[in-house]
């Protein structure tokens, strides 16, 4: 597989003026559908990873080879570059640097290390700690070090903004990019001032979580160098959904063809069934 093209294609994207939404997707069917219908990148999150590969929460219970396994399946079905939510590299530095070669292999083409203290010890349910800005620094260079391809981007990621303060998240960020980091994703950004007390301060991309109204408005967002914004995860939720309400009603006793799901046309393109037709032509007769 290709995987530089499509990571040269996302550092374009890097590079610009422009600041996008990133295609929630789960595995190979939905990151089709998020490229057919024009998402210029694809977010698959840590998250997402449990909710697909295990059907559990968001308690990093998913391995790493759990991830890049999904994450391969999601970049062999298009050429949608993706960006993953690595966590916390799955433990520590030395962890880090192995969770970049794997996910490298797997295709992505940028991934996230963030500097929560992952997973949660006990007696800390319910809290959200960070580790030093020192540890950080070390994953940082660590997942630098794992990476072979010039063109993956390696990002930082952090809460502290919603965690212990604008002035710290200013400073992890600032440590970060002074560590070689390529982009910095910004978790519970709240306001402007927020947001532009942090872009003030470096000079590298940024992407961010979730954000509220007041920052949403991407022309807005570019100004501040935000290069990518997440929108949640919506996709799977409607997925579990629809698969929840199907399986109740044939239980119920709805009779099947009353039940609204895809049609054999969506079903063709998403499974590229066309691909497969000219194949079987070519190679099997």
């Amino acid at each position: 597989m290709h995987w530089t093209n499509r990571r040269e294609k996302f550092r374009a994207h890097l590079a610009g003026d422009r600041c996008f939404h990133p295609g929630s997707v789960f595995d190979a069917m939905s990151a089709r559908i998020a490229e057919d219908v024009g998402f210029e990148v694809g977010m698959f999150a840590g998250s997402v990873g449990s909710l697909s590969v295990l059907g559990s929460p968001d308690d990093i219970v998913l391995t790493l080879t759990e991830f890049a396994g999904q994450a391969y399946r999601i970049n062999r079905a298009g050429q949608l570059p993706l960006i993953v939510d690595a966590d916390h590299g799955y433990g520590n530095a030395l962890n880090v640097k192995r969770t970049v070669e794997e996910l490298e292999t797997a295709g992505v083409a940028m991934l996230t290390i963030e500097d929560t203290e992952l997973p949660k010890a006990f007696g800390t349910v319910g809290t959200t700690r960070l580790i030093s800005i020192e540890e950080g620094v070390g994953k940082m260079k660590a997942a630098l070090e794992g990476r072979q391809d010039r063109s993956l981007v390696v990002a930082g990621r952090s809460s502290a903004a919603g965690v212990t303060g604008i002035d710290d998240a200013i400073a992890r960020t600032k440590a970060y990019e002074a560590a070689g980091v390529d982009c910095m994703f910004l978790a519970g950004i709240k306001t402007r001032d927020e947001l532009e007390a942090i872009s003030s301060a470096v000079s590298i991309p940024l992407m961010l979580g979730s954000t509220p109204d007041e920052i949403r408005d991407l022309d807005y967002l570019a100004t501040q160098r935000v290069r990518f914004a997440l929108q949640g995860h919506k996709p799977i939720m409607a997925s579990i959904k629809a698969v929840y309400d199907t399986l109740k009603a044939l239980r119920e006793g709805t009779d099947p063809k009353d039940l609204e799901g895809a049609s054999a046309e969506l079903q063709n393109q998403v499974t590229r069934g066309d691909d497969f037709k000219r194949w079987k032509k070519d190679y099997l007769s």
